[in-house]
């Protein structure tokens, strides 16, 4: 009795412990790091000695103290068991915290988390309608696989309750249950249809919720639920036309959460199919011509109303009329809506192009926006209006902005400007022109292609060498200190330097008064200087070369200058020098034909037209060259050869398209000892003339080498009869699945004895968000041999709504089993992704 007496005593003298606000406001004014965790260590020791003597008095005060100090970061994994016995205690107060500290402190990977689920059971069928909604909400965030089967049948019920407030717990908890396992999906159609027929409004966007989840996750559900299109309409008719009420009025549009919330849901509804879409025309057209568009709550639901005119099999006035109101956005002082309205532009440029087009010059107006993502998007979206009626008018724009805009757009506005201009340029000299205008605003942010580009291009036009030699000149003259320019302009001096002169005459252009000394003056002052790269002192010293046999009167500078860096601690400077050096003494005999003028490049490119601007014929691509990277205003037309690493990631490549790729002699090796005996073949960048002597792929073409022959695996590959697998069916796979991108591989075998198959790769999406400038590269063994014809597109639409497919074909002359590296890139959201896997699980029949 008087142990009793003793340990009541002790009780009685025990502190009561802090309260929650007397906590908050110590923690709030400790002055350093240290204090608070003082503070905090000192709190959880008060709180521990609570919970060891059973103190039912305190329990929720401390519980809840605990879960602050969760909040802030602190462990509180003690405190679990102590959450259990709030959610047995028969109080509400006690039940709420209980139920808040399960949904914070509980997953599926702790022991307690299987004790809570009998208390679910019991407080879901609760009289009392706010214990049993805290009994849904902590279902719905902690529900494991295990939990939802369990308690699936209860919530189910709830959801055929005649109470409204259970019912949009009800549905908000099932939601959850059928994202955590799909299968129960069947067991909550029934009672979900019969929401739709509710008044509440809270219980209607919780269905239409639950509707869309069920939709995302099963094909057979939007068969289902396609029935109530009519339904859906006629609640959206409701909302639009029903008077003013204060209870879900916001800033004086009727629930606007519910507004965007059908349209989502129609929009899932009526993609691909013409019966469903024709039902809701009339009203997205209704919708969209009657909301206010003053306030942001309007253009949230316009912008809605766009996306699900462009997702469904539409009426092309609607389409019309969905590109229309983004050209409105585009008007909006908000350069959040602006923005928007340029992605979303991007976005559907494919559905209606001609009605973006009336858009263009307020797109290019955006081009001026001090904001650097609305010029980013602006600057893609003109690229992507592009054609051949405006292609001057649009080139002039976009060169006005390559002088004014960012270091980070330059590189690939020129990259892109190039290309328009390569696909839709109405003659030779305005191309040329163009080219050249890009090359010197750039400057230094030039990328390689262009470049090449520029090269190729002079050297096809042979009524245009002299124009494009003596205009390069004079800006080399000008300013030797754009790396790009010295490069194309050495390579043109090398090439066609006996057309520099007064003698030469040029329409509509000033003859040039310069001497051989002044073009020797010109190219030392580009050799000797310290700013010129390794890269320009090796065009400048090879066209020195070339000019010793095109210039008569001055030889002995032309040896002085080849001769300048005999002694370079550059070991390929050097090696040039004197092995040009040599070719005036001991080779002189062999050097006016080994520096004869090069052949016209063959065309690298493939004429076709950027996104969906209409008919340019396409060229095959024989040869194995490099092209610029694929952006989302561009799609990727390059056909390529089974090549090395280095020809994936940009560099040059000595190996001609018909040998199998030989190890580099310069710098990458280790790139290829990352993929072992991989071989890899994909999108290039730029089309370099032949190698020669290890240097750059411009410079060695000076010295006269002839073009890459034809690659004969595309004959070997191409002149097979394909067979579809009718009687021996080849399984599709799946070979790469991560973050919403999948690619799915199907099968063609050539008949016997071919031994090529043919792949067709389709990439899917089923992410929210477009994946653009998507890349797909492939890598085999080098047994094998590999031909990747030109993808379908480079933009993989969101959530299912599209694909983008690439012929594959694999030679397996070895019939050895199919192993391929995959690496895809893309651009989501503005943040470049680049993603690898290996497939290695081909059906076997494809090598047997």
């Amino acid at each position: 009795m008087n142990t009793v007496n003793t340990i009541l005593e002790k009780i009685n003298k025990m502190p009561a412990p802090k309260r929650l606000r007397d906590l908050i406001r110590e923690i709030r004014s400790a002055r350093t790091a240290a204090e608070e965790r003082s503070v905090v260590n000192k709190e959880c020791a008060q709180i521990r000695d609570c919970f060891k003597e059973e103190d039912n008095t305190y329990r929720c005060r401390n519980v809840a103290k605990l879960l602050y100090i969760h909040m802030l970061g602190y462990p509180a994994h003690f405190g679990q068991l102590e959450c259990l016995k709030l959610i047995a205690s028969p109080k509400f107060t006690d039940k709420r915290i209980g139920y808040l500290g399960a949904m914070l402190l509980l997953d599926e990977r702790t022991d307690v988390h299987l004790l809570v689920t009998n208390c679910l059971k019991n407080d879901l069928g609760h009289q009392t309608q706010y214990i049993a909604s805290l009994a849904l909400c902590t279902l719905g965030n902690i529900c494991s696989v295990e939990m939802s089967r369990d308690l699936a049948g209860e919530v189910e019920k709830m959801l055929k309750s005649s109470n409204a407030y259970l019912k949009k717990k009800s549905a908000l908890c099932a939601l959850c249950i059928v994202r955590k396992v799909p299968d129960l999906m069947e067991m909550f159609l029934p009672a979900t249809r019969t929401l739709l027929n509710e008044k509440n409004h809270g219980v209607l966007l919780a269905a239409v919720c639950l509707i869309t989840e069920m939709c995302k996750l099963s094909i057979d559900a939007v068969n289902h639920f396609r029935k109530v299109v009519p339904q859906l309409v006629r609640i959206l008719k409701n909302l639009i036309m029903a008077g003013y009420s204060p209870e879900h009025d916001v800033s004086g549009v009727s629930d606007p959460f519910l507004q965007v919330r059908i349209l989502n849901l129609l929009r899932l509804l009526g993609k691909g199919d013409a019966e469903a879409s024709e039902a809701m025309n009339d009203i997205l057209a209704q919708v969209a011509t009657n909301t206010e568009t003053s306030k942001n709550v309007g253009h949230a639901i316009l912008y809605e109303i766009v996306l699900t005119i462009m997702g469904i099999e539409s009426e092309s006035g609607l389409r019309v009329l969905a590109v229309n109101i983004l050209g409105r956005f585009l008007l909006n002082s908000d350069k959040n809506i602006r923005y928007v309205a340029l992605n979303t532009l991007l976005r559907v440029v494919h559905a209606d192009y001609n009605a973006v087009q009336r858009h263009r010059s307020t797109i290019v107006d955006c081009l001026k926006d001090p904001d650097v993502s609305i010029k980013k998007r602006a600057m893609e979206l003109c690229f992507a209006l592009i054609n051949q009626n405006n292609i001057r008018g649009m080139a002039k724009e976009l060169l006005s902005f390559l002088e004014k805009c960012e270091p980070e757009f330059k590189a690939d506005c020129c990259s892109n400007l190039v290309t328009a201009s390569e696909k839709y340029s109405p003659n030779r000299r305005w191309h040329i022109d163009t080219v050249m205008k890009v090359l010197t605003t750039a400057g230094n942010y030039v990328r390689d292609d262009v470049v090449s580009t520029l090269v190729q291009l002079v050297s096809q036009a042979d009524s245009l060498q002299a124009y494009a030699v003596q205009n390069l000149y004079r800006a080399m003259r000008d300013d030797i200190s754009q790396q790009p320019l010295v490069q194309v302009a050495t390579w043109c001096i090398g090439e066609y330097g006996d057309q520099l002169f007064a003698g030469t005459s040029i329409e509509d252009s000033e003859p040039l008064d310069a001497s051989e000394e002044d073009v020797l003056n010109v190219l030392e002052r580009a050799l000797v200087n310290n700013n010129s790269t390794l890269t320009s002192k090796e065009y400048v010293i090879t066209a020195i070369l070339k000019l010793s046999t095109r210039f008569s009167s001055t030889q002995p500078k032309i040896q002085k200058l080849i001769a300048f860096y005999n002694r370079s601690t550059s070991v390929e400077l050097q090696q040039r020098s004197v092995e040009y050096s040599t070719l005036f003494s001991t080779q002189d005999q062999m050097r006016s034909g080994l520096l004869e003028k090069m052949p016209v490049m063959e065309k690298t490119r493939v004429d076709e037209p950027m996104l969906a601007n209409g008919g340019e014929k396409e060229d095959d691509l024989l040869n194995g060259g490099a092209a610029s990277p694929a952006t989302q205003t561009q799609q990727p037309t390059e056909v390529c050869e089974s090549q090395n690493i280095l020809d994936i990631l940009g560099g040059p490549s000595t190996a001609t398209p018909a040998q199998p790729a030989q190890p580099p002699k310069s710098t990458g090796g280790e790139l290829l000892d990352l993929l072992g005996d991989i071989d890899m073949s994909g999108s290039s960048a730029g089309a370099p003339p032949p190698m020669m002597m290890g240097g750059p792929p411009l410079m060695d073409g000076l010295m006269g080498m002839p073009a890459a022959a034809p690659n004969p695996l595309l004959d070997m590959m191409g002149s097979q009869p394909l067979v579809n697998g009718n009687e021996n069916s080849i399984p599709d796979i799946v070979g790469f699945e991560k973050d919403g991108l999948s690619l799915n591989f199907s099968f063609e075998k050539a008949p016997p004895p071919s031994t090529v198959t043919t792949m067709t790769v389709t990439a899917t999406n089923s992410s929210p968000n477009p994946l653009l400038e998507f890349v797909f590269q492939a890598a085999v063994p080098k047994s094998f041999q590999l031909q990747m014809l030109s993808p379908s597109g480079n933009i993989v639409p969101p959530s299912n709504s599209g694909s983008v497919t690439q012929i594959v074909k694999v030679n397996n002359p070895q019939k050895q089993p199919i192993r391929m590296r995959l690496r895809m890139a893309y651009t989501v959201n503005g943040v470049p992704v680049t993603e690898q896997g290996e497939v290695s699980n081909f059906p076997p029949v494809l090598w047997q």
